[in-house]
């Protein structure tokens, strides 16, 4: 490998808290924004006169560049240095975030978005990596709930505060908000974040691995993103960019193991902890993300909710979330980390389990329980997990470790929130073909309510014309009781899947001390 080793004689002794501020506040703001534009979609769609299809480019774009670069973050650390390449993505974001804001055309709305993500990619593993660091060993609960503030909370609060500035205000202040954050960091970094210890400059561009992870990705985001618009493999495109991306991802993985000097070290897969953590990280970012997706989609499509009651649904985790946050520090110095996670696993999958109750007579207090009781199981899993996860990989890998480790959930997020649209869909679709069957002349209770409602419409209609519009009423209160099933199957599967998540969380190591 031709490296070059430099040594820092004169690191910055920053106060802790002051680093943790000042490499969370630009990261807390990147995540609200990723969540804050889902609910602004149609918005966006609207005003620049495209289809949702088209608009849904606008997060597709971003995801794609954000998932490029989570895996490379280390490598460029390395070779920038911690400061200057904190300074140069945040500044590449607040550029991306001004581009949207100010953007004339859609084209040119999918471009800011590419930038934003290329800046705000790397910021989530960075400051996991740079808390992990920084924090004693004793205090890693108090790292990795800050860490959590700053990435789990922000993105919750997004569709409620994404649905607040839209139907208040101009989508754009989604994007403007980030330029004055944006700026701000920058000189907070400079001042107050420490350079990096013993950094190993590649010498090396890994291009092969760069266009490998590029092509893999692209294609996969593609796939996932319109394969349900496309009826997925009837489509010849859609299985050429299946196969592309499946020979992509194998050929990337043996490259960069085989590389001796990989852009992306994966040989921290077989570390024990590494593995096991970073896959029971993907399932809680699954998870949660299913229900973020979902939930309000089921509010406004079936319920009839504003973008805003519909983002404010959300709220009640949060909450839950920051009283958990400012205990879980003790509860991780004291307890087994694994019971933790156990039991977090526990509570996710009973309030995933609670939305299999919703009904068209659901009110709005019915699901503050179910969301109050994922906010803690989010916490008891999140925050064990973003500390074992890394605890056993040298320091030297942090930010390598937390790269892939960002990448694993993010590819858990599309691949969920793609998996639960589609099964949406087609379990629509098979209870509508059961339902049907009750709409008959010879169900008398069917028979009996369509006399009613004929005979309601006969005031102003013809008989004939009545009788078809109650079997259209009836018909459409069919479609909606459909979906209603689909999604609780939905979350009844996620449910069972984080119950079977209890036990994995055993095989994780807990006694030990970061190395060196």
């Amino acid at each position: 490998m031709v490296t070059q080793t430099l040594v820092n004689e004169d690191i910055k002794k920053i106060p802790v808290w002051l680093v943790s501020i000042t490499i969370l506040f630009p990261t807390a703001f990147a995540m609200l924004a990723t969540s804050e534009t889902n609910v602004a979609i149609p918005h966006i769609a609207g005003y620049f006169g495209a289809t949702l299809d088209e608009a849904n480019w606008v997060i597709t774009s971003y995801m794609v560049a954000n998932a490029i670069l989570l895996p490379l973050t280390a490598w460029f650390e390395n070779y920038m240095g911690r400061v200057n390449f904190l300074k140069t993505f945040i500044a590449i974001f607040t550029i991306g975030s001004a581009m949207c804001a100010f953007a004339p055309s859609l084209n040119m709305m999918v471009l800011g978005r590419v930038v934003q993500g290329i800046g705000g990619g790397p910021l989530m593993p960075i400051s996991q990596a740079i808390l992990i660091s920084c924090f004693p060993f004793e205090q890693r609960g108090r790292a990795m709930a800050l860490f959590a503030l700053a990435v789990m909370v922000s993105s919750i609060m997004g569709p409620t505060v994404g649905g607040f500035i839209v139907d208040n205000s101009s989508w754009q202040w989604i994007y403007l908000t980030n330029i004055p954050v944006g700026i701000i960091s920058c000189f907070l970094i400079h001042f107050f974040i420490p350079e990096k210890e013993n950094r190993v400059k590649p010498k090396k561009v890994d291009i092969g691995g760069l266009i490998l992870l590029s092509v893999w990705l692209f294609s996969m985001q593609v796939v996932l993103d319109k394969g349900e618009q496309f009826n997925w493999f009837d489509t010849t495109w859609i299985c050429w960019l299946t196969g592309i991306s499946v020979f992509s991802f194998v050929f990337f993985i043996v490259w960069e193991i085989e590389n001796d000097d990989p852009m992306v070290n994966v040989r921290i897969l077989k570390d024990k902890n590494f593995a096991i953590g970073t896959y029971l990280g993907a399932f809680v970012n699954m998870i949660i993300y299913v229900t973020i997706v979902l939930l309000p989609k089921y509010l406004q499509s079936i319920m009839g909710y504003t973008a805003y009651l519909s983002g404010l649904s959300l709220a009640p985790r949060v909450i839950s979330c920051l009283v958990m946050l400012c205990i879980i520090d003790k509860l991780v110095a004291k307890f087994d980390n694994r019971i933790l996670i156990a039991i977090g696993f526990f509570f996710i999958g009973l309030s995933t389990y609670y939305y299999t109750n919703l009904t068209l007579m659901t009110s709005f207090g019915f699901i503050v329980l179910p969301n109050v009781i994922l906010g803690v199981g989010v916490i008891l899993t999140f925050i064990p997990i973003s500390g074992l996860v890394l605890g056993t990989l040298p320091k030297t890998e942090l930010s390598n470790g937390a790269g892939l480790h960002s990448l694993a959930k993010c590819v858990a997020t599309v691949l969920s929130i793609s998996l639960s649209s589609t099964m949406v869909a087609r379990l629509s679709q098979a209870h509508q073909t059961h339902l049907v069957g009750n709409l008959a002349a010879s169900n008398p209770v069917f028979f009996q309510r369509l006399s009613v409602m004929t005979h309601k419409f006969m005031t102003g209609l013809p008989e004939f014309a009545a009788m078809h519009k109650a079997g259209a009423v009836y018909y459409k209160q069919l479609i909606v009781q459909a979906k209603i099933f689909a999604y609780s199957d939905v979350f009844a599967l996620f449910a069972l899947v984080a119950f079977c998540m209890i036990p994995l969380g055993f095989l994780l190591k807990v006694d030990f001390k970061n190395k060196k």
